[in-house]
């Protein structure tokens, strides 16, 4: 059922054959969908182009399947197109889901060159087939582990990126992760404190317990901020902290750190600075506690006088695909201009 009168966009389907995720110690498949959407009357030539990054457990493709009781994000595009409240712009929708329920969009020894496939692979293999972005008019949006990697790129491909937004990205990894190491290790207690052994036997289940999914999330965090070089480690998977004291390991945490977009804002502000738009929000009722990094990387962009747009809004971080209506009419104009 149409949810609007406004002319309908089209969606097309790409597969990108990656070379750069080859050997990722997951053995994931190196052949990736990637959905665009082109607004209506357009075959993509001249566009602006923003990409989506979806949150830890879905791919591209879920935010351009049919949706209950809402949008999906094309058909949100055809009415904020529609109705005049943005320019017109192709949207690509790159599928990055991986074994460990999700990506943070980083270059990682066990998960693959996600940074690099969507830079070098998945841009050009788009750019080309409709002639839409290219240099200044590239922008990349997401949601939780989208905003992450919205935040990460914006400021470690400010060359590749003209616009960036972050809706509830992951940010303040010290409030972030450290309350949920405890919770992971008594689900570890119960499979004799092996991820080998916990990992096969949720993977031999029917369907994920309760706990599952966050165990499973902080275990891709681990593939994506520190795996371990040591060939011989089940997956590269290892954790931050003693298993049986939770005591954090200093330099594996260090490594994690490196990653916080909180710490990162610290010495990559200036790359933020070269974006023609840049879009923080936060729900005030965030349940993982990521309003309070994401009120440290505001803090420091106002310290800096790094223009920005910040929003806190009343909510948590569940369903929160309404802000878009704010962050994407901001990207698109500032790309458009």
């Amino acid at each position: 059922m149409r949810r609007h009168n406004h002319p309908v966009g089209t969606v097309h389907r790409l597969t990108v054959d990656s070379a750069l995720l080859a050997g990722n110690r997951l053995d994931e498949d190196t052949t990736r969908i990637v959905d665009v959407y082109v607004p209506h009357g357009h075959d993509g030539k001249d566009l602006p182009l923003l990409v989506d990054l979806v949150g830890y457990t879905a791919g591209g493709p879920a935010h351009t399947s049919w949706k209950g009781l809402g949008e999906n994000v094309p058909e949100r595009l055809d009415r904020l197109i529609g109705s005049g409240a943005m320019p017109p712009v192709a949207v690509a929708f790159p599928d990055c889901f991986t074994r460990l329920g999700g990506n943070q969009y980083v270059d990682s020894a066990v998960m693959g060159r996600w940074a690099s496939f969507l830079i070098e692979e998945m841009l050009p293999a788009v750019e080309t087939r409709f002639a839409c972005g290219g240099a200044g008019k590239r922008g990349v949006f997401g949601k939780s582990s989208g905003g992450f990697g919205a935040l990460y790129h914006a400021m470690m491909f400010p060359n590749v990126w003209a616009a960036a937004a972050s809706h509830s990205g992951d940010a303040g990894f010290e409030t972030l992760y450290l309350p949920e190491f405890p919770p992971l290790l008594r689900e570890l207690a119960k499979q004799g404190l092996s991820i080998e052994t916990w990992f096969k036997a949720f993977e031999a289940k029917p369907k994920p317990g309760d706990k599952d999914i966050n165990t499973l999330m902080i275990l891709a965090q681990a593939a994506s901020f520190d795996p371990d070089p040591n060939p011989d480690t089940f997956l590269g998977l290892r954790l931050p902290v003693d298993p049986y004291t939770c005591e954090l390991i200093e330099d594996r945490w260090t490594n994690w750190l490196a990653f916080d977009p909180a710490h990162l804002v610290k010495t990559h502000a200036d790359a933020i600075g070269t974006l023609k738009a840049f879009f923080l929000d936060c729900g005030t009722d965030d349940q993982y506690n990521i309003l309070y990094g994401t009120r440290r990387i505001h803090r420091t962009l106002d310290e800096k006088n790094i223009p920005h747009r910040y929003e806190e809004f009343p909510d948590n971080h569940s369903s929160v695909d309404y802000r878009m209506d704010i962050s994407l009419p901001y990207l698109t104009k500032a790309l458009s201009a």
